[in-house]
């Protein structure tokens, strides 16, 4: 049995092919059940409901971000086996995507009109991080996840407890981007410049500011 070779074209083409299903389509997802199924639908007052759906289209803009991401460092990546581990990192984080859009129509409210700018500035961003080198690469990811995680808390902290639906996914997108995190610190991931962390965390709250509300 072969194994195919992939040309810089093919990826490119690829990887327009996963935008496009992102934005506008069904992206593909592991075998995973989404956490919420195994849930009971709480009471919800309507600003609880409101709170959450907020809450959830954030989170779904984080993971178009995510996609945007991991496939511009999969097209930049300088090793077959980092650039693998972008592409299943990126396949994991759809069911996060799917998830989360799930819930927040569930929610009664729409995913971000702002998306395709969230996606094409992280695409950006993640093919200059992998072109920096993949040590820088996975740096980058590693401190992607730990962000998320740092929001994934505070998301927790303020929706209600009721809400047992919306707060399973976010504790399995938790332990999903603890180990993104870990494997890419394994993989050789550098510590970046307390500056470009900063830059990030601006970036991000610009991200999830702007969400809350388009």
């Amino acid at each position: 049995m072969t194994t195919r070779s992939y040309s810089a074209t093919d990826h490119v083409l690829m990887n327009f092919d996963i935008g496009l299903r992102t934005l506008l389509g069904r992206p593909p997802v592991t075998e995973r059940p989404d956490p919420a199924d195994a849930c009971q639908e709480g009471e919800l007052d309507e600003q609880e409901r409101r709170l959450s759906g907020r809450l959830m289209r954030i989170n779904h803009s984080g993971e178009v971000s995510a996609q945007g991401l991991y496939q511009g460092q999969a097209l930049t990546a300088k090793l077959p086996e980092v650039r693998e581990r972008m592409e299943r990192a990126a396949l994991e984080e759809n069911d996060h995507l799917v998830w989360c859009e799930r819930r927040a129509r569930d929610l009664g409210t729409h995913t971000s009109l702002l998306n395709p700018i969230w996606y094409f500035g992280s695409l950006a961003i993640g093919a200059a991080a992998g072109a920096a080198g993949d040590k820088w690469s996975l740096g980058f990811v590693a401190e992607t996840e730990h962000q998320v995680i740092r929001h994934l808390d505070e998301h927790l902290n303020k929706m209600s407890p009721r809400d047992e639906k919306s707060r399973a996914i976010l504790e399995q997108m938790k332990e999903d981007e603890g180990h993104h995190a870990t494997v890419a610190l394994h993989a050789g991931g550098a510590e970046l410049p307390f500056p470009v962390k900063k830059l990030m965390g601006i970036m991000s709250r610009v991200m999830t500011r702007t969400t809350y509300w388009l």
